[in-house]
């Protein structure tokens, strides 16, 4: 048989066992009220009315995931499928392609593609559209249905239709899907230089930095003139990584602070004594994929002093999302708190700033592809405090190092141009000899 329809009074019955404590919260309810009865005539009409016979179960997840969109982008309803993608994101492997998407608008849209993975070598960029695959259109589809389409059997072809901005025409990409394997950490020595790549802050990633910097130093057999942690296309992943990767190059102070909606509702994480790295120089590269816990990452070094940030400025997301769990498979996820840098700043909407701003001449399509940032989604939370810039002058000349044509540097052997010259500027310390060593041709990462 089926549910009976819900009612307003029942809704309401079970409202009432609030006590009310003052008019101003009774007009607050009765106002609430009005709105579950409009809620509740739509419910019915719907079950009555619509073209095809749907279940209540399908109307109410709807609901709630409608409730949840209309606050912000990270907020959101998670069902058995969610619950698998993100025991993916954070644990396990599975056949795909190694993109992170995002829904916008009734559109998917690339926020990273995971380096080494089908996705990064086929050259898909953050703020890619995805329009088809496999030649099928893919807009009015769900965000599950679309992941679902692209994940698949290892081995196996798919095209995707793309759409870039700032190029004329549409793209097609052909490519094999792969068992994309969750290597949150790689790591490599050029000259005496310690390369870090972090990809991802899963649940391992910081006992894998601190064993990538030991390696590096085993590696050279003493320690290196010092270390480049590469932030860049991470979106992100468990705060608890994010605060054990900072506290890997920090001996001391805060890490960083999370503030919920009461003044009173705030929790600071403070680094331990100890620095994996010695002391030694430190550069972390950023760029508009670098997201959430690795923007915690490089807000911290920075404010510490403990390392130059260097590349392009971050996405901006700076808010906290609890899990709360609401069934045996399904939970909210809320956002319930704004993250600090330990000086007081919220990168929400405008990121990390770099010291040293590089742009990846490399990329062929950098000056007329724009940058996909917090600021660009809708309902995104507004930074509280913002800084006013009126009286800084904008520096609209081109920087004489960064010069240059992609193809000019791929004669020269340089693929990735923010990576050649974080190395440079390290290798500096050690002399021409240095430079030469770690600048020399293919820059590459090894998996350990």
């Amino acid at each position: 048989m089926p549910r009976p329809l819900l009612t307003a009074t029942a809704i309401v019955a079970a409202l009432t066992a609030i006590p009310v404590a003052t008019a101003a919260m009774a007009a607050v309810d009765t106002d609430t009220y009005r709105e579950f009865d409009q809620f509740i005539d739509v419910f019915n009409r719907v079950k009555a009315d619509y073209v095809d016979k749907v279940d209540d179960k399908t109307l109410i997840k709807g609901a709630i995931q409608g409730m949840l969109a209309a606050l912000d982008p990270h907020s959101s309803y998670e069902d058995a499928l969610d619950y698998q993608n993100l025991q993916i994101m954070t644990e396990g492997n599975y056949g795909g392609l190694g993109l992170t998407v995002q829904m916008e608008d009734g559109a998917i849209k690339v926020v990273s593609a995971q380096e080494g993975t089908p996705a990064s070598k086929a050259g898909i960029k953050s703020g890619d559209y995805i329009t088809h695959i496999d030649g099928t259109l893919i807009f009015g589809d769900t965000l599950d249905e679309s992941i679902g389409k692209m994940r698949g059997k290892p081995g196996t072809k798919i095209t995707l239709g793309l759409v870039r901005p700032g190029r004329d025409k549409p793209l097609d990409v052909t490519m094999l899907r792969e068992v994309i394997v969750q290597h949150p950490v790689k790591w490599q020595v050029k000259g005496d230089v310690g390369y870090i790549d972090i990809n991802t802050f899963s649940e391992h990633t910081g006992a894998d930095t601190r064993a990538a910097i030991m390696g590096i130093d085993k590696s050279l057999g003493h320690r290196p003139l010092g270390y480049i942690v590469d932030l860049r296309e991470n979106g992100g992943g468990l705060l608890s990584q994010a605060i054990e990767v900072s506290d890997a190059f920090l001996d001391h102070g805060e890490i960083v602070s999370q503030r919920g909606r009461e003044k009173s509702d705030i929790e600071r994480y403070y680094a331990k004594p100890g620095d994996d790295a010695h002391g030694l120089p430190v550069v972390v590269l950023t760029d508009a994929g670098t997201a959430s816990a690795s923007e915690i990452v490089a807000g911290a070094l920075q404010d510490h002093h403990r390392a130059l940030i260097m590349g392009e400025r971050s996405f901006g997301k700076g808010s906290v999302q609890s899990l709360i769990q609401l069934g045996p498979q399904t939970a909210l996820r809320l956002t319930t708190a704004r993250y600090y840098t330990p000086s007081g700043r919220s990168v929400q909407e405008g990121g990390i700033a770099p010291d040293i701003a590089v742009p990846q001449l490399s990329d062929a399509d950098f000056k007329t592809r724009p940058a996909f940032r917090e600021a660009d989604l809708r309902r995104h939370l507004i930074n509280e405090v913002k800084a006013d810039n009126k009286v800084l002058e904008e520096d609209t000349k081109d920087d004489p190092r960064f010069t240059g044509t992609a193809a000019d540097l791929k004669k020269r052997g340089i693929d990735d141009f923010q990576l050649y010259y974080a190395l440079k500027t390290i290798a500096r310390l050690g002399g021409p000899t240095q430079v030469a060593a770690a600048t020399k041709p293919p820059i590459k990462a090894a998996t350990p």
